[in-house]
C-alpha cells in the first residue's frame, strides 16, 4: 500500500522543495541531497508507486515506455550521454530502499566504480 507520508510524494505535492533538473507529466527528474557520483540524479514517478515492481505491474504500457524514454533525455540534458552513466533501482529493505516511491538512480560525470 502506498504511503503518502514520504518524502517523494511531498516533493510532488510541492510540500518540499526540489532541484528539478527535467519535468513532464509522467516523471520528475532532481539532483539527490546525498549524491553518490559527481551527477546523481532521482528521477521519480508521478503515479503512486511503491517500487519498480509496482511501477511495473500496476502502471499502464504507455506511462512504463513514457518513463524509460525519459531517461536518455536526462542523461543528454546533463551532458552524460556521451561519457556514460548508470540506472538504478532498490527494490525492497534487503536492496537499502529508503523512500516507499519507485524511483530511478541517474548516475554519472565520473568513472563509476564497479559493482
Amino acid at each position: 500500500m502506498y504511503d503518502k507520508s514520504n518524502v517523494f510524494f511531498k516533493i510532488l505535492s510541492k510540500e518540499i522543495p526540489c532541484d528539478t533538473v527535467y519535468e513532464d507529466d509522467v516523471c520528475l527528474a532532481f539532483k539527490d541531497i546525498n549524491p553518490q557520483s559527481k551527477i546523481h540524479v532521482l528521477i521519480i514517478s508521478k503515479g503512486l508507486y511503491t517500487d519498480f515492481t509496482d511501477f511495473a505491474s500496476s502502471a499502464s504500457s504507455e506511462v512504463v515506455y513514457h518513463f524509460f524514454k525519459a531517461i536518455p533525455q536526462i542523461a543528454s540534458l546533463l551532458g552524460i550521454s556521451e561519457t556514460g552513466y548508470r540506472i538504478a533501482s532498490n527494490i525492497g529493505k534487503d536492496a537499502n530502499q529508503v523512500v516507499p516511491h519507485f524511483h530511478m538512480h541517474l548516475l554519472g560525470g565520473e568513472k563509476l566504480r564497479d559493482l
